[in-house]
């Protein structure tokens, strides 16, 4: 069983967002999840600036469709970090394992895939700001999972 969590990007649209989670994932030990269409190509050189060598594409995984990549996490946890939850990171167990989804930088993730999942989570954030960048957010929800676990080297 596979021990690293996983970050799973959907649909992402801005490459140098994809890139600086790519880096993150890299560096704390993470696989990363895609689920297309992206909305960019990985030859972009906003994208290759910020990704540099930090590239393995061994730690990430590709998924055609919301379909393909929900139905081949039927048996595990998938926990959506959006602005539409009550409930915040700091007060959820993560799970070694989890898959932490992240929606698209302009929309998130749709109604019918918001509604559907069990665990929503919020970073809760000071005067009713309205969101971080996404690649600051992976990096935080990503830390405190490894720190709960003890993953973190």
């Amino acid at each position: 069983m596979n021990l690293r969590p996983k970050i799973a990007l959907y649909e992402p649209d801005i490459p140098q967002n994809t890139a600086a989670i790519i880096r993150t994932c890299t560096c704390l030990g993470a696989d990363l999840e895609i689920i297309e269409p992206c909305g960019f190509l990985f030859g972009d050189k906003r994208f290759k600036r910020v990704v540099m060598d930090y590239m393995d594409e061994k730690m990430i995984k590709f998924y055609k469709s919301s379909d393909e990549f929900f139905k081949s996490k039927k048996d595990q946890r998938v926990i959506l970090m959006t602005t539409k939850s009550a409930k915040s990171y700091s007060a959820f167990k993560f799970e070694s394992n989890d898959t932490l989804l992240f929606g698209r930088e302009s929309a998130g993730v749709p109604e019918y895939i918001h509604n559907s999942i069990k665990y929503r989570l919020k970073i809760p954030m000071v005067n009713n700001k309205r969101s971080l960048n996404i690649a600051s957010s992976v990096a935080i929800i990503l830390s405190e999972n490894l720190r709960q676990n003890s993953l973190a080297k």
